[in-house]
């Protein structure tokens, strides 16, 4: 792998971990329910998100540029 590539790959690890980790957060401050289902099912929190938009866009925001980078990586 190429050092490009691992910065990449590290990076956008980091982004989309971050990412579900606040949308964790931010699920849990708006009902138990949303909070527990996000950290059982992970891409649940990311569904979360689309009914959320308004309090959750930073973050969908943060979790594609993690995923650009990750693809980035990749290739």
């Amino acid at each position: 792998m190429e050092p490009i590539s691992a910065v990449f790959m590290t990076f956008g690890s980091i982004l989309l971990v971050a990412s579900w980790i606040y949308l964790i957060i931010i699920a849990f401050r708006e009902d138990f329910s949303w909070g527990l289902f996000s950290v059982l099912v992970p891409p649940l929190a990311y569904l979360y998100s689309c009914f959320a938009w308004n309090k959750t866009k930073e973050v969908l925001i943060m979790a594609i540029a993690g995923s650009v980078l990750v693809i980035l990586g990749l290739l």
